[in-house]
Protein backbone atom coordinates (compact mmCIF):
# COMPACT_ATOMS: atom_id res chain seq x y z
CA UNK A 1 0.00 0.00 0.00
CA UNK A 2 1.26 3.09 -0.95
CA UNK A 3 1.93 5.85 1.27
CA UNK A 4 -1.27 8.04 0.64
CA UNK A 5 -3.32 4.95 0.70
CA UNK A 6 -1.89 4.24 4.03
CA UNK A 7 -2.70 7.67 5.08
CA UNK A 8 -6.35 7.64 4.10
CA UNK A 9 -7.01 4.32 5.69
CA UNK A 10 -5.19 5.73 8.92
CA UNK A 11 -7.74 8.43 8.67
CA UNK A 12 -10.72 6.54 7.62
CA UNK A 13 -10.12 4.30 11.06
CA UNK A 14 -9.59 7.61 13.24
CA UNK A 15 -12.75 9.21 11.88
CA UNK A 16 -14.79 6.35 12.48
CA UNK A 17 -13.20 6.02 16.00
CA UNK A 18 -14.46 9.46 16.79
CA UNK A 19 -17.71 9.13 15.16
CA UNK A 20 -18.50 6.01 17.71
CA UNK A 21 -17.32 7.86 20.85
CA UNK A 22 -19.17 10.73 20.12
CA UNK A 23 -22.47 9.48 19.36
CA UNK A 24 -21.94 6.65 21.40
CA UNK A 25 -21.39 8.09 24.70
CA UNK A 26 -19.99 5.94 27.46
CA UNK A 27 -22.51 4.34 29.83
CA UNK A 28 -23.72 6.08 33.00
CA UNK A 29 -21.46 3.68 36.18
CA UNK A 30 -24.06 2.29 38.16
CA UNK A 31 -23.60 3.39 41.44
CA UNK A 32 -22.01 2.12 44.63
CA UNK A 33 -24.34 0.98 47.52
CA UNK A 34 -24.92 4.22 49.93
CA UNK A 35 -24.03 6.84 46.51
CA UNK A 36 -25.95 10.06 46.68
CA UNK A 37 -28.20 11.69 48.70
CA UNK A 38 -30.66 9.70 50.87
CA UNK A 39 -34.60 9.32 51.28
CA UNK A 40 -37.23 7.32 53.17
CA UNK A 41 -39.68 4.83 52.21
CA UNK A 42 -42.26 3.65 55.38
CA UNK A 43 -39.64 2.52 57.94
CA UNK A 44 -36.73 1.96 55.58
CA UNK A 45 -33.67 4.35 54.60
CA UNK A 46 -32.99 4.51 50.73
CA UNK A 47 -29.80 5.24 48.64
CA UNK A 48 -30.18 7.46 45.40
CA UNK A 49 -30.42 4.17 43.67
CA UNK A 50 -33.55 3.43 45.91
CA UNK A 51 -31.83 0.25 47.74
CA UNK A 52 -32.03 0.15 51.58
CA UNK A 53 -29.11 1.31 53.58
CA UNK A 54 -28.52 1.59 57.13
CA UNK A 55 -26.98 4.38 59.18
CA UNK A 56 -24.08 2.73 61.05
CA UNK A 57 -22.10 5.16 62.77
CA UNK A 58 -20.22 6.91 65.63
CA UNK A 59 -20.44 10.35 67.35
CA UNK A 60 -17.33 12.42 67.25
CA UNK A 61 -17.81 15.32 69.69
CA UNK A 62 -16.39 18.76 70.61
CA UNK A 63 -16.95 21.36 67.51
CA UNK A 64 -19.74 22.51 69.85
CA UNK A 65 -17.45 23.26 73.27
CA UNK A 66 -15.50 25.94 73.90
CA UNK A 67 -12.66 24.04 72.07
CA UNK A 68 -14.17 24.41 69.09
CA UNK A 69 -13.01 21.49 67.28
CA UNK A 70 -13.51 17.63 67.53
CA UNK A 71 -12.00 15.33 70.42
CA UNK A 72 -8.44 14.29 69.56
CA UNK A 73 -7.00 17.30 67.11
CA UNK A 74 -4.23 18.02 69.71
CA UNK A 75 -3.16 14.76 69.76
CA UNK A 76 -3.36 13.26 65.85
CA UNK A 77 -3.89 14.06 62.55
CA UNK A 78 -8.22 14.64 61.54
CA UNK A 79 -7.14 12.71 58.56
CA UNK A 80 -5.55 9.56 60.31
CA UNK A 81 -8.85 9.50 62.68
CA UNK A 82 -11.22 9.61 59.85
CA UNK A 83 -9.34 6.99 58.76
CA UNK A 84 -9.57 5.17 61.92
CA UNK A 85 -13.44 5.38 61.59
CA UNK A 86 -13.71 4.31 58.01
CA UNK A 87 -11.30 0.97 58.75
CA UNK A 88 -13.19 -0.13 61.81
CA UNK A 89 -16.16 -0.20 59.59
CA UNK A 90 -17.65 2.83 60.57
CA UNK A 91 -20.19 3.96 57.71
CA UNK A 92 -21.42 7.63 59.18
CA UNK A 93 -20.33 10.28 61.83
CA UNK A 94 -22.79 12.57 63.59
CA UNK A 95 -20.82 15.76 64.56
CA UNK A 96 -21.95 18.20 67.03
CA UNK A 97 -21.93 21.67 66.69
CA UNK A 98 -23.39 24.79 68.05
CA UNK A 99 -25.01 28.22 66.85
CA UNK A 100 -22.29 29.88 68.07
CA UNK A 101 -19.74 28.03 66.43
CA UNK A 102 -21.71 28.55 62.90
CA UNK A 103 -22.09 31.94 63.55
CA UNK A 104 -19.05 33.50 64.97
CA UNK A 105 -16.35 30.73 65.02
CA UNK A 106 -12.94 30.76 66.35
CA UNK A 107 -9.64 29.85 65.56
CA UNK A 108 -8.57 27.27 67.93
CA UNK A 109 -5.71 27.30 69.98
CA UNK A 110 -6.18 23.49 71.13
CA UNK A 111 -5.13 22.26 67.59
CA UNK A 112 -1.54 21.18 67.51
CA UNK A 113 0.62 20.28 64.10
CA UNK A 114 2.80 17.65 65.60
CA UNK A 115 3.18 14.84 67.41
CA UNK A 116 5.13 11.99 67.96
CA UNK A 117 4.90 10.86 64.42
CA UNK A 118 5.64 14.24 62.82
CA UNK A 119 3.44 16.58 61.36
CA UNK A 120 -0.51 16.61 61.68
CA UNK A 121 -3.27 18.96 60.79
CA UNK A 122 -0.85 20.99 58.76
CA UNK A 123 -3.78 22.17 56.38
CA UNK A 124 -5.81 23.09 59.22
CA UNK A 125 -3.41 26.26 60.24
CA UNK A 126 -5.18 29.03 60.86
CA UNK A 127 -8.51 28.39 59.91
CA UNK A 128 -11.58 28.68 62.02
CA UNK A 129 -13.98 25.88 63.38
CA UNK A 130 -16.26 26.30 60.51
CA UNK A 131 -13.51 25.83 57.64
CA UNK A 132 -11.95 23.00 59.57
CA UNK A 133 -15.68 21.63 59.33
CA UNK A 134 -15.10 21.84 55.81
CA UNK A 135 -12.06 20.33 55.36
CA UNK A 136 -13.30 17.14 57.98
CA UNK A 137 -16.38 16.70 55.75
CA UNK A 138 -14.37 17.07 52.35
CA UNK A 139 -12.16 14.39 53.66
CA UNK A 140 -14.75 11.74 55.52
CA UNK A 141 -16.70 12.19 51.95
CA UNK A 142 -13.86 11.12 49.91
CA UNK A 143 -13.32 8.02 51.97
CA UNK A 144 -16.61 7.15 51.73
CA UNK A 145 -18.32 8.15 55.18
CA UNK A 146 -21.87 10.26 55.45
CA UNK A 147 -21.52 13.34 57.64
CA UNK A 148 -24.65 14.09 59.61
CA UNK A 149 -24.68 17.27 61.43
CA UNK A 150 -26.22 17.64 64.89
CA UNK A 151 -27.28 21.27 66.57
CA UNK A 152 -26.04 20.56 69.96
CA UNK A 153 -26.63 23.64 71.72
CA UNK A 154 -26.60 27.34 71.35
CA UNK A 155 -23.72 28.55 72.96
CA UNK A 156 -20.33 26.46 72.71
CA UNK A 157 -20.17 24.33 75.98
CA UNK A 158 -20.53 21.13 77.39
CA UNK A 159 -23.47 18.62 77.57
CA UNK A 160 -27.40 19.72 76.32
CA UNK A 161 -28.83 23.23 76.67
CA UNK A 162 -30.50 23.08 80.29
CA UNK A 163 -33.24 24.50 79.80
CA UNK A 164 -34.11 22.01 77.23
CA UNK A 165 -35.87 24.26 74.56
CA UNK A 166 -33.84 24.71 70.57
CA UNK A 167 -33.46 28.59 71.53
CA UNK A 168 -31.65 30.65 73.96
CA UNK A 169 -32.19 34.66 74.18
CA UNK A 170 -28.96 35.41 72.51
CA UNK A 171 -30.14 32.62 69.52
CA UNK A 172 -33.47 32.80 68.81
CA UNK A 173 -35.21 30.32 67.15
CA UNK A 174 -35.20 32.51 64.09
CA UNK A 175 -31.21 32.46 64.01
CA UNK A 176 -31.37 28.53 64.94
CA UNK A 177 -33.30 28.11 61.90
CA UNK A 178 -31.30 30.50 59.44
CA UNK A 179 -27.93 28.90 60.75
CA UNK A 180 -29.18 25.32 59.74
CA UNK A 181 -30.33 26.99 56.30
CA UNK A 182 -26.64 28.51 55.85
CA UNK A 183 -24.89 25.23 56.42
CA UNK A 184 -28.32 23.55 53.71
CA UNK A 185 -26.54 26.22 51.30
CA UNK A 186 -22.76 25.20 51.95
CA UNK A 187 -23.00 21.75 51.74
CA UNK A 188 -25.52 21.67 48.81
CA UNK A 189 -24.79 19.25 46.20
CA UNK A 190 -22.53 17.46 48.68
CA UNK A 191 -24.25 14.21 49.53
CA UNK A 192 -21.20 13.35 52.07
CA UNK A 193 -23.57 15.43 54.35
CA UNK A 194 -26.82 13.78 54.45
CA UNK A 195 -28.80 15.00 56.50
CA UNK A 196 -29.14 17.42 59.54
CA UNK A 197 -30.20 15.80 63.40
CA UNK A 198 -32.14 19.74 64.15
CA UNK A 199 -31.67 19.51 67.79
CA UNK A 200 -30.25 17.63 70.78
CA UNK A 201 -32.26 16.36 73.35
CA UNK A 202 -35.17 17.94 73.75
CA UNK A 203 -36.46 18.21 77.35
CA UNK A 204 -37.90 19.35 80.77
CA UNK A 205 -41.46 19.21 79.34
CA UNK A 206 -42.48 19.26 82.44
CA UNK A 207 -41.06 22.42 83.73
CA UNK A 208 -41.44 24.85 80.96
CA UNK A 209 -39.32 22.89 78.59
CA UNK A 210 -39.59 21.04 75.14
CA UNK A 211 -42.54 19.30 75.08
CA UNK A 212 -44.61 17.60 72.35
CA UNK A 213 -47.78 18.36 70.73
CA UNK A 214 -48.39 20.75 73.17
CA UNK A 215 -48.83 24.03 71.69
CA UNK A 216 -46.70 27.45 71.89
CA UNK A 217 -43.57 28.50 71.71
CA UNK A 218 -42.53 25.05 73.68
CA UNK A 219 -44.18 22.73 71.28
CA UNK A 220 -40.79 20.90 70.22
CA UNK A 221 -42.65 18.93 67.37
CA UNK A 222 -43.95 22.68 65.39
CA UNK A 223 -40.75 23.75 65.76
CA UNK A 224 -39.35 20.63 64.28
CA UNK A 225 -41.61 21.25 61.46
CA UNK A 226 -40.47 24.90 60.77
CA UNK A 227 -37.02 24.15 60.69
CA UNK A 228 -37.28 20.98 58.97
CA UNK A 229 -38.84 23.20 56.17
CA UNK A 230 -37.31 26.23 55.91
CA UNK A 231 -33.51 23.35 55.85
CA UNK A 232 -35.79 21.87 52.55
CA UNK A 233 -36.33 25.27 51.03
CA UNK A 234 -32.80 25.40 50.30
CA UNK A 235 -32.13 21.47 50.07
CA UNK A 236 -34.88 18.96 49.22
CA UNK A 237 -32.46 16.34 49.63
CA UNK A 238 -31.51 16.36 53.01
CA UNK A 239 -33.08 13.62 55.51
CA UNK A 240 -34.54 15.53 58.71
CA UNK A 241 -33.43 14.25 61.90
CA UNK A 242 -36.01 14.84 64.80
CA UNK A 243 -35.57 13.75 68.16
CA UNK A 244 -38.21 12.95 71.34
CA UNK A 245 -38.49 14.82 74.36
CA UNK A 246 -38.00 13.69 77.70
CA UNK A 247 -41.79 12.64 78.87
CA UNK A 248 -45.27 12.61 77.24
CA UNK A 249 -48.18 12.45 78.75
CA UNK A 250 -46.37 11.68 82.29
CA UNK A 251 -44.17 9.09 80.83
CA UNK A 252 -40.85 9.92 82.12
CA UNK A 253 -38.19 8.82 79.99
CA UNK A 254 -34.55 9.70 78.73
CA UNK A 255 -33.81 13.41 77.31
CA UNK A 256 -34.77 13.21 73.29
CA UNK A 257 -35.87 10.12 73.77
CA UNK A 258 -39.73 9.93 73.78
CA UNK A 259 -41.27 9.75 70.75
CA UNK A 260 -44.45 8.42 71.98
CA UNK A 261 -46.12 11.56 70.59
CA UNK A 262 -45.49 10.46 67.14
CA UNK A 263 -48.31 8.35 67.00
CA UNK A 264 -51.29 11.55 67.61
CA UNK A 265 -49.08 14.20 66.57
CA UNK A 266 -46.53 13.54 63.70
CA UNK A 267 -44.31 16.18 62.51
CA UNK A 268 -45.38 17.03 58.97
CA UNK A 269 -42.72 18.42 56.71
CA UNK A 270 -43.60 19.78 52.93
CA UNK A 271 -40.99 17.27 51.04
CA UNK A 272 -42.06 13.66 51.62
CA UNK A 273 -39.74 10.98 52.17
CA UNK A 274 -37.08 13.06 53.86
CA UNK A 275 -38.11 12.41 58.03
CA UNK A 276 -36.16 10.27 60.18
CA UNK A 277 -37.04 10.33 63.77
CA UNK A 278 -34.13 10.06 66.55
CA UNK A 279 -34.14 8.59 70.15
CA UNK A 280 -31.59 8.37 72.38
CA UNK A 281 -30.81 5.31 74.89
CA UNK A 282 -28.51 4.63 77.73
CA UNK A 283 -28.09 1.74 80.65
CA UNK A 284 -28.01 2.69 84.42
CA UNK A 285 -24.19 3.81 85.06
CA UNK A 286 -25.70 7.11 82.79
CA UNK A 287 -28.63 7.03 85.12
CA UNK A 288 -31.50 5.05 87.17
CA UNK A 289 -34.47 4.12 85.28
CA UNK A 290 -36.98 2.04 87.24
CA UNK A 291 -36.66 -0.57 84.27
CA UNK A 292 -33.03 -1.47 85.33
CA UNK A 293 -33.76 -3.52 88.10
CA UNK A 294 -32.16 -6.72 89.32
CA UNK A 295 -34.62 -8.35 87.37
CA UNK A 296 -34.64 -7.24 84.16
CA UNK A 297 -33.94 -9.30 81.18
CA UNK A 298 -34.17 -8.39 77.22
CA UNK A 299 -37.80 -8.64 77.15
CA UNK A 300 -38.36 -6.24 79.55
CA UNK A 301 -35.88 -4.23 77.69
CA UNK A 302 -37.85 -4.95 74.29
CA UNK A 303 -41.14 -3.22 75.08
CA UNK A 304 -39.39 -0.28 76.65
CA UNK A 305 -37.47 0.58 73.41
CA UNK A 306 -40.43 -0.53 71.38
CA UNK A 307 -43.11 1.37 73.62
CA UNK A 308 -41.41 4.83 73.51
CA UNK A 309 -39.51 4.96 69.71
CA UNK A 310 -38.82 1.82 68.22
CA UNK A 311 -42.57 1.30 67.07
CA UNK A 312 -42.18 3.83 64.79
CA UNK A 313 -40.13 2.10 62.21
CA UNK A 314 -41.93 -1.75 63.64
CA UNK A 315 -45.40 0.16 62.33
CA UNK A 316 -43.61 1.27 58.91
CA UNK A 317 -44.58 4.58 60.66
CA UNK A 318 -41.11 6.43 59.47
CA UNK A 319 -37.51 5.37 59.60
CA UNK A 320 -36.03 5.69 63.56
CA UNK A 321 -32.49 6.48 64.07
CA UNK A 322 -30.65 5.70 67.83
CA UNK A 323 -28.92 9.17 67.61
CA UNK A 324 -27.09 8.16 70.89
CA UNK A 325 -26.70 4.92 72.58
CA UNK A 326 -23.45 3.87 74.36
CA UNK A 327 -22.03 1.74 77.19
CA UNK A 328 -18.92 1.88 80.13
CA UNK A 329 -16.30 -0.80 79.63
CA UNK A 330 -15.78 -2.32 83.17
CA UNK A 331 -12.69 -1.60 84.59
CA UNK A 332 -12.29 -5.30 85.69
CA UNK A 333 -14.37 -7.55 82.91
CA UNK A 334 -13.90 -10.59 85.06
CA UNK A 335 -15.62 -8.90 88.18
CA UNK A 336 -18.00 -6.83 87.22
CA UNK A 337 -19.63 -4.54 89.93
CA UNK A 338 -23.89 -4.85 89.98
CA UNK A 339 -24.07 -2.09 88.22
CA UNK A 340 -21.65 -3.01 85.28
CA UNK A 341 -23.19 -6.66 85.65
CA UNK A 342 -26.38 -4.73 84.44
CA UNK A 343 -25.05 -2.14 82.11
CA UNK A 344 -23.42 -5.10 80.16
CA UNK A 345 -26.66 -6.88 79.92
CA UNK A 346 -28.74 -3.72 78.72
CA UNK A 347 -25.54 -2.80 75.91
CA UNK A 348 -25.77 -6.79 74.86
CA UNK A 349 -29.81 -6.67 74.91
CA UNK A 350 -29.57 -3.61 72.72
CA UNK A 351 -26.88 -5.29 70.27
CA UNK A 352 -29.51 -7.92 69.75
CA UNK A 353 -32.65 -6.20 69.66
CA UNK A 354 -30.44 -3.97 66.78
CA UNK A 355 -29.54 -6.76 64.91
CA UNK A 356 -33.21 -7.93 65.01
CA UNK A 357 -34.48 -4.76 63.85
CA UNK A 358 -32.42 -3.95 61.01
CA UNK A 359 -34.42 -0.87 59.55
CA UNK A 360 -33.17 1.02 62.81
CA UNK A 361 -30.59 3.02 62.34
CA UNK A 362 -27.72 3.95 64.77
CA UNK A 363 -24.71 6.26 66.03
CA UNK A 364 -22.78 4.70 69.05
CA UNK A 365 -21.33 7.78 71.56
CA UNK A 366 -18.76 7.88 71.34
CA UNK A 367 -15.84 7.80 69.10
CA UNK A 368 -13.44 10.37 71.82
CA UNK A 369 -10.91 8.93 73.77
CA UNK A 370 -10.93 9.49 77.67
CA UNK A 371 -14.71 9.81 77.22
CA UNK A 372 -16.31 7.01 79.66
CA UNK A 373 -18.00 5.46 76.44
CA UNK A 374 -15.31 5.99 74.30
CA UNK A 375 -14.55 3.86 71.50
CA UNK A 376 -10.73 4.88 71.17
CA UNK A 377 -8.13 5.41 73.91
CA UNK A 378 -6.72 9.42 74.57
CA UNK A 379 -4.40 9.06 72.12
CA UNK A 380 -6.94 8.19 69.50
CA UNK A 381 -4.97 5.03 68.19
CA UNK A 382 -6.57 3.22 65.67
CA UNK A 383 -7.31 0.02 67.49
CA UNK A 384 -10.58 0.47 69.67
CA UNK A 385 -9.51 0.14 73.47
CA UNK A 386 -12.09 -2.63 73.99
CA UNK A 387 -12.19 -5.55 71.03
CA UNK A 388 -15.10 -6.60 72.98
CA UNK A 389 -17.68 -3.62 72.58
CA UNK A 390 -15.85 -3.23 69.03
CA UNK A 391 -16.69 -6.98 68.29
CA UNK A 392 -20.06 -6.21 69.31
CA UNK A 393 -21.12 -3.45 67.57
CA UNK A 394 -18.83 -4.74 64.22
CA UNK A 395 -22.04 -7.35 64.40
CA UNK A 396 -24.50 -4.49 63.38
CA UNK A 397 -22.13 -2.41 61.00
CA UNK A 398 -23.86 -1.86 57.34
CA UNK A 399 -20.71 -1.58 55.07
CA UNK A 400 -21.46 0.97 51.94
CA UNK A 401 -19.59 1.04 48.68
CA UNK A 402 -19.08 4.29 48.09
CA UNK A 403 -16.35 5.20 45.45
CA UNK A 404 -13.66 7.17 46.74
CA UNK A 405 -11.13 8.51 44.13
CA UNK A 406 -7.93 10.82 43.81
CA UNK A 407 -9.54 13.96 42.02
CA UNK A 408 -12.03 13.83 45.19
CA UNK A 409 -9.07 13.80 47.83
CA UNK A 410 -7.23 16.01 45.86
CA UNK A 411 -9.95 18.59 46.00
CA UNK A 412 -10.44 17.76 50.09
CA UNK A 413 -6.52 18.88 49.89
CA UNK A 414 -6.72 21.74 48.19
CA UNK A 415 -8.61 24.05 50.37
CA UNK A 416 -7.48 27.22 51.21
CA UNK A 417 -5.23 27.56 54.74
CA UNK A 418 -6.30 31.47 54.38
CA UNK A 419 -8.31 32.50 57.43
CA UNK A 420 -11.03 34.14 55.83
CA UNK A 421 -14.27 35.47 57.54
CA UNK A 422 -16.59 32.84 57.97
CA UNK A 423 -19.95 33.77 56.27
CA UNK A 424 -22.61 34.76 58.70
CA UNK A 425 -26.05 33.47 59.02
CA UNK A 426 -28.00 36.56 59.84
CA UNK A 427 -26.69 38.69 57.03
CA UNK A 428 -29.28 40.33 54.56
CA UNK A 429 -26.96 42.02 52.77
CA UNK A 430 -27.06 39.44 49.70
CA UNK A 431 -26.67 40.25 46.16
CA UNK A 432 -27.59 38.23 43.38
CA UNK A 433 -26.87 38.39 40.10
CA UNK A 434 -27.97 36.38 37.40
CA UNK A 435 -25.79 36.36 34.45
CA UNK A 436 -27.53 36.45 30.86
CA UNK A 437 -24.33 37.49 27.99
CA UNK A 438 -25.37 38.48 24.72
CA UNK A 439 -26.53 35.15 22.97
CA UNK A 440 -24.66 33.82 19.63
CA UNK A 441 -24.49 30.96 17.30
CA UNK A 442 -22.63 28.93 19.26
CA UNK A 443 -24.01 29.46 22.68
CA UNK A 444 -24.83 26.48 24.98
CA UNK A 445 -27.86 25.24 26.32
CA UNK A 446 -27.05 26.69 30.08
CA UNK A 447 -26.98 29.60 31.94
CA UNK A 448 -25.30 30.96 34.96
CA UNK A 449 -26.75 31.94 38.53
CA UNK A 450 -23.83 33.50 40.10
CA UNK A 451 -25.01 34.98 43.57
CA UNK A 452 -23.06 37.06 46.06
CA UNK A 453 -23.64 35.68 49.36
CA UNK A 454 -21.56 37.47 51.94
CA UNK A 455 -19.08 40.45 51.46
CA UNK A 456 -16.96 42.02 54.31
CA UNK A 457 -15.04 44.37 51.84
CA UNK A 458 -12.05 42.88 51.48
CA UNK A 459 -13.40 39.28 51.21
CA UNK A 460 -16.56 37.76 49.62
CA UNK A 461 -18.51 34.41 49.32
CA UNK A 462 -20.19 33.45 46.15
CA UNK A 463 -22.28 30.62 45.00
CA UNK A 464 -22.69 29.76 41.36
CA UNK A 465 -25.63 27.62 39.85
CA UNK A 466 -25.51 26.21 36.47
CA UNK A 467 -28.50 25.60 34.25
CA UNK A 468 -29.14 23.12 31.66
CA UNK A 469 -31.87 23.90 29.41
CA UNK A 470 -30.74 21.27 27.15
CA UNK A 471 -32.87 17.57 26.28
CA UNK A 472 -29.89 15.76 26.98
CA UNK A 473 -27.76 15.22 30.29
CA UNK A 474 -24.38 16.89 30.69
CA UNK A 475 -21.60 14.38 31.73
CA UNK A 476 -18.80 15.68 33.11
CA UNK A 477 -18.32 19.66 33.36
CA UNK A 478 -15.97 22.56 33.31
CA UNK A 479 -17.07 26.33 34.10
CA UNK A 480 -14.92 29.07 33.25
CA UNK A 481 -14.84 32.57 33.30
CA UNK A 482 -12.84 35.56 33.78
CA UNK A 483 -12.92 37.84 36.77
CA UNK A 484 -12.72 41.85 35.82
CA UNK A 485 -11.48 42.62 38.89
CA UNK A 486 -8.31 41.42 41.43
CA UNK A 487 -10.53 38.24 42.77
CA UNK A 488 -8.63 35.70 44.60
CA UNK A 489 -10.17 32.05 45.21
CA UNK A 490 -8.92 31.04 48.41
CA UNK A 491 -11.05 28.33 49.19
CA UNK A 492 -13.75 26.31 47.29
CA UNK A 493 -15.98 23.58 48.09
CA UNK A 494 -18.22 20.92 45.52
CA UNK A 495 -15.61 21.27 42.65
CA UNK A 496 -12.01 21.37 42.07
CA UNK A 497 -10.23 24.51 40.59
CA UNK A 498 -7.50 26.43 39.49
CA UNK A 499 -6.82 30.02 39.29
CA UNK A 500 -4.19 31.85 36.26
CA UNK A 501 -4.34 35.12 36.85
CA UNK A 502 -7.98 36.59 36.40
CA UNK A 503 -9.29 33.57 34.97
CA UNK A 504 -11.02 30.44 36.70
CA UNK A 505 -11.88 26.85 35.55
CA UNK A 506 -13.88 24.99 38.05
CA UNK A 507 -14.54 21.31 37.26
CA UNK A 508 -16.59 18.51 38.68
CA UNK A 509 -16.03 15.82 41.41
CA UNK A 510 -16.81 12.30 40.68
CA UNK A 511 -20.29 12.77 42.98
CA UNK A 512 -21.34 15.80 41.22
CA UNK A 513 -20.65 14.96 37.54
CA UNK A 514 -23.91 15.00 35.98
CA UNK A 515 -26.30 17.90 34.98
CA UNK A 516 -29.57 16.27 33.86
CA UNK A 517 -31.09 17.60 31.33
CA UNK A 518 -33.43 20.34 31.60
CA UNK A 519 -31.52 20.56 35.26
CA UNK A 520 -29.36 22.20 37.34
CA UNK A 521 -26.27 21.40 39.40
CA UNK A 522 -26.42 23.57 42.13
CA UNK A 523 -24.43 23.90 45.78
CA UNK A 524 -20.85 24.97 43.78
CA UNK A 525 -19.28 28.12 45.96
CA UNK A 526 -16.71 29.87 47.16
CA UNK A 527 -14.64 31.99 49.13
CA UNK A 528 -12.56 34.86 47.51
CA UNK A 529 -10.40 37.80 48.65
CA UNK A 530 -10.36 41.11 46.37
CA UNK A 531 -9.49 44.73 46.03
CA UNK A 532 -12.26 46.90 45.50
CA UNK A 533 -14.55 46.89 43.36
CA UNK A 534 -15.81 43.67 43.30
CA UNK A 535 -17.22 43.07 40.29
CA UNK A 536 -19.37 40.03 38.91
CA UNK A 537 -18.20 37.97 35.92
CA UNK A 538 -19.90 38.95 32.72
CA UNK A 539 -19.44 35.93 30.45
CA UNK A 540 -19.19 32.10 31.49
CA UNK A 541 -18.49 28.79 29.63
CA UNK A 542 -19.26 25.72 30.01
CA UNK A 543 -17.24 22.65 28.70
CA UNK A 544 -15.97 25.39 26.13
CA UNK A 545 -19.10 27.36 25.22
CA UNK A 546 -20.57 30.39 25.76
CA UNK A 547 -24.13 30.11 28.20
CA UNK A 548 -26.39 31.72 27.22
Amino acid sequence: MNTLASFLETGYHVLVLWMMLAFHPTPAVTPGLGDGYWHTSGSQILDTGNRPVRIAGINWYGFETTKGIPGGLDVQDYKAILDTIRKNGYNAIRLPISNQMVETPIVPTELKFSNHSGPINTDLKGLNSLQILDHIIAYAGSQGLKIILDNHRSEAGDGPEMTGLWYTQAYPESAWIADWQMLAQRYAANPAVIGFDIRNEPHNASSGGACWSCGGNIDWHLAAQRAGNAILHINPRLLIFVEGVDSYENDYYWWGGNLMGVRSAPVALNVPHQLVYSAHDYGPIESGQPWFTPNMNAAILSDVWTKHWAYISQEGIAPVWLGEFGVEIPNNPDSPTPAEAIEALWFQSMIDFLNKSQRVSWTYWTLNGGDHNGLLNANYDPTPKSSARQDALASIQFPLNIGTTNSTRETSDSLSTTDVPARTARSTDATVVVVVPPADANSAQCHITYTNQNDWQQGFTAGIVIHSSGNEAINGWKLTWTFPGSQKITQIWNGGYAQDGQTVTITNLDWNATIPANGEQAGIGFNANYSRPNQAPVEFYLNGTLCK
